[in-house]
């Protein structure tokens, strides 16, 4: 049966054969005809359904590995998981010409297991090597993947695995060292900040595709956490412990601060042309972000991430990207609560401090909803 046209549009889009704006040209002329084919986009229900059933597959296989690993000899176990990685790639390339979403998420699936059984290779023959070249090898599945398949999933792996094997190998290689692994932990905290920033801008007026679509979804859901764990890890102050200088004295640190910062940097570039300059105002904020924890004062740092957060409302307004904005309005939301409690609530008493953290849900609350409702009709409408 032929595709709608909804779906030959989502497919011209992706492949960059056509741009946004013809598509909407295209779904105005039909509509002028009354023929309106829905808006280019996967439905959300079928991609959910494959990948939930990709996931409980593998995971009733892994149970019934698991639960029968000390009696499988070795050679058995290991036949037991290089079929778990043929047979999902076997059924996706089965799948593709009939269903190509369930044929995606079969070798997401046959990626994932690699993982898996590289790991469980080295267990079963008792290999102790360099973990981090596990990473590498399953990073490199996905490449080979993405190359062979030119799905989003694959790229999404190659793209999450490629920077956990390069931060593992700084793990290892910063294990023994004199400074010790909270300094190293500072450098994965500003490494992942960067990366989570470069994915969520990938999306680009005109420049849009499945791919970056995920990478946006995956900074998007990273961003918040990556910033907290950098005020965590760069200046603990919950704690009480005395501030750390933001800028590290010792030069493996230093060359680790500028790869962590100037990776994500030659992405954005890669991914955003000469749009990237808009994530460099980003490193400096995540900079100055480090700075204002490592000097240990909470006010400072509350302004900074209220400061990011009205830049990321401006940006998704430049970029026209909806997304942005609500991230933006959510980190200016949780940046208030925390300020509330951290300098506020603690001086007014338990009563008036209820009160007050009531009020500030209901009137704040409504007045950011109607502020983000605005910007986002603002976006839609495509207002300058």
């Amino acid at each position: 049966m032929e595709k709608p046209l909804g779906e030959h549009l989502s497919d011209w889009l992706e492949a960059g054969v056509l741009d946004r704006a013809q598509v909407e040209r295209i779904i105005a002329f039909e509509q002028r005809r009354g023929l309106a084919p829905p808006s280019p986009g996967r439905s959300l229900l079928p991609v959910l359904a494959s990948a939930f059933g990709v996931v409980l597959l593998g995971a009733g296989v892994l149970l019934f590995v698991a639960a029968n690993w000390q009696h499988m000899a070795p050679w058995a176990r290991f036949s037991a998981v290089l079929g778990m990685v043929g047979c999902f790639h076997l059924a996706g390339a089965f799948a593709s010409g009939r269903a190509p979403r369930t044929a995606t998420a079969l070798h997401g699936g046959g990626t994932l297991a690699l993982g898996g059984g590289i790991f469980l290779a080295g267990q079963i023959f008792n290999l102790h090597e360099h973990w981090p070249g596990g990473v590498l090898l399953w990073a490199l599945g996905a490449w080979m993947g993405r190359a062979l398949l030119r799905d989003w999933v694959q790229g999404l792996l190659a793209a999450l695995l490629t920077p956990a094997w390069i931060m593992g190998e700084w793990v290892e290689a910063t294990r023994d060292a004199a400074f010790g692994s909270a300094s190293t932990d500072r450098v994965l905290a500003l490494c992942v900040l960067g990366l989570a920033t470069t994915y969520l801008t990938a999306r680009l007026p005109g420049r849009d595709s499945l791919m970056r679509k995920a990478l946006a979804w995956a900074g998007g859901l990273a961003f918040m956490p990556a910033a907290l764990a950098l005020i965590a890890v760069q200046a603990p102050l919950f704690s009480g412990a005395r501030a750390v200088p933001w800028i590290p004295p010792e030069p493996l640190l230093r060359a680790g601060w500028a790869a962590a910062l100037g990776g994500p940097l030659a992405l954005a570039m890669f991914l955003r042309g000469r749009a990237a300059w808009m994530n460099l105002a980003a490193a400096l904020w995540i900079l100055a972000l480090a700075a204002a924890a490592s000097a240990g004062r909470g006010w400072a740092v509350h302004a900074v991430c209220a400061l990011g957060a009205v830049g990321m409302i401006l940006w998704g307004l430049r970029e026209d990207r909806g997304e942005r904005v609500n991230l933006g309005v959510a980190g200016f939301a949780v940046t208030l609560l925390a300020f509330y409690f951290s300098s506020i609530m603690d001086r007014l008493g338990r009563s008036l401090g209820l009160m007050g953290l009531g009020l500030l849900f209901l009137a704040g609350g409504w007045q950011l909803e109607r502020l983000r409702r605005r910007l986002t009709a603002r976006i839609a409408r495509g207002a300058p």
